[in-house]
């Protein structure tokens, strides 16, 4: 797939099919892809978490706020921004800041790469953080900057309204 078809094929999947599981390989490369995204320093300070539990998947659900897709989804992805890698070279900045764009990059990537691989995402960023980073286990120096589902769609996309450029472009 051309780079502009990905783009373009990539949309919010609320509804996944339950019988098609993710397959080991699709996921390797999808995990590879997110490994080569840019990150401030090359410092990579986030952690994707991999959930394939379905009660566990079930509790991801209910902690962003009843979105069933999420338990739908053979597989979740949480990523998480690691402040205390962010800080290593760039002090405050780095874990309040560079740490949420190296996550938010990454997330990206893995949208991406799930279109370019046939597979279909989510983002979810309506959750409560500390009931997700309870059910992952994760650190107090970790962040949950988004819930991704991650399987087969079992929809075709909407038409997506988007804004015309003149409104979100500006030359100085």
């Amino acid at each position: 797939m051309e780079f502009s078809e990905v783009v373009e094929g990539r949309f919010a999947c609320r509804e996944f099919d339950p019988k098609k599981e993710v397959e080991e390989k699709k996921l390797q490369k999808l995990l590879e892809t997110v490994n080569l995204a840019p990150s401030a320093g090359n410092l990579q300070s986030y952690l994707i978490y991999v959930v394939r539990e379905k009660a566990k998947r079930e509790e991801l659900a209910i902690a962003c706020h009843e979105q069933d897709q999420v338990a739908q989804a053979p597989i979740v992805l949480v990523f998480v921004a690691d402040k205390r890698q962010g800080g290593k070279k760039y002090g405050r900045r780095g874990e309040e800041f560079y740490c949420v764009q190296d996550a938010t990059i990454a997330t990206a990537y893995a949208q991406l790469a799930a279109t370019d691989l046939g597979l279909a995402t989510c983002w979810i960023g309506a959750f409560d953080p500390a009931q997700v980073a309870k059910i992952i286990k994760a650190k107090e120096w970790e962040m949950i900057v988004a819930v991704i589902p991650l399987g087969y769609a079992n929809q075709n996309p909407e038409e997506k309204e988007r804004k015309e450029l003149h409104e979100l472009v500006r030359e100085v």
